[in-house]
């Protein structure tokens, strides 16, 4: 069993981070995008980190984005402050991933098809809030948390799953006490977004439905996007899809919406 503390100690290392990053959320929180990219700019592996990522072909440019103030520009507030959240995810990430097949490209995939497939599912929703179109980014942080986790009990889980095709969450659950969606609230909470972003991560898992009627739909919109996403090929193959439990009675009034909305390019 993986005790709170050791759990809390991981969570504790996600940032808050340099004095760059912090300041560019904080003027991202502003609105002052032109400040926000000269911040940026000065922590050279965010200013990096932003160039692969919204120059991967899911973002659809034709020609190379090279500075923060173009990419800032281009993303607007919003998508700026769910960029700033993705890196800080990957603050954390392991140089090399023991229990998952991932690497830094596959992994940086996953944050952009969340991202991109997130502001498509509120842009539909008429939804412009900054902290839920920023909510997205605390699986893929959730992810690298429970990787460090589970590297503590690798043999313990080998032999678990060996004896029975018993999913990663379910063994979470078992060593740690929590599962994937208590990690995200967790992590939500370390970065001091609204408590409405905790329940609609809750919301998610398909389980812990929200009394709050809009905060619950929000809840299965991310609960398919999330199934939708890890069932591709390239996730399954990386074993990342074992951790969400499809509840289709959750999401039924909206499952025919989400495919029509998933097909449109």
């Amino acid at each position: 069993m993986i005790t709170n503390e050791q759990i809390d100690s991981y969570i504790k290392k996600i940032p808050p981070a340099p004095k760059a990053l912090r300041e560019t959320l904080k003027l991202l929180n502003a609105e002052d995008l032109v400040k926000a990219a000269r911040a940026a700019q000065e922590d050279k592996a965010l200013s990096s980190y932003l160039k692969v990522l919204v120059n991967k072909p899911i973002y659809g440019f034709r020609t190379e984005v090279r500075e923060v103030s173009q990419i800032f520009g281009i993303l607007g507030v919003s998508r700026s402050q769910q960029a700033v959240y993705s890196y800080m995810a990957t603050l954390l990430s392991p140089s090399k991933w023991v229990l998952f097949k991932l690497n830094r490209v596959l992994f940086y995939n996953l944050q952009a098809d969340l991202s991109i497939n997130w502001q498509k599912i509120l842009l539909h929703l008429d939804i412009k809030d900054r902290d839920i179109l920023s909510s997205i980014s605390l699986l893929p942080a959730s992810i690298i948390v429970s990787e460090a986790l589970f590297c503590e009990k690798k043999k313990d889980i080998d032999i678990l799953r060996s004896v029975n095709p018993i999913d990663l969450n379910t063994i979470l659950q078992r060593l740690c006490g929590i599962d994937l969606f208590d990690i995200c609230e967790m992590i939500a909470h370390t970065w001091e977004m609204p408590q409405s972003i905790s329940e609609i991560i809750l919301a998610s898992s398909g389980l812990r439905p929200a009394s709050d009627q809009q905060i619950n739909q929000l809840g299965k919109w991310m609960h398919l996007l999330l199934f939708y996403t890890l069932s591709q090929p390239k996730y399954i193959e990386a074993e990342l899809n074992d951790f969400i439990d499809f509840q289709i009675d959750y999401v039924e009034d909206i499952y025919k919406d989400f495919s029509i909305l998933m097909e449109i390019s």
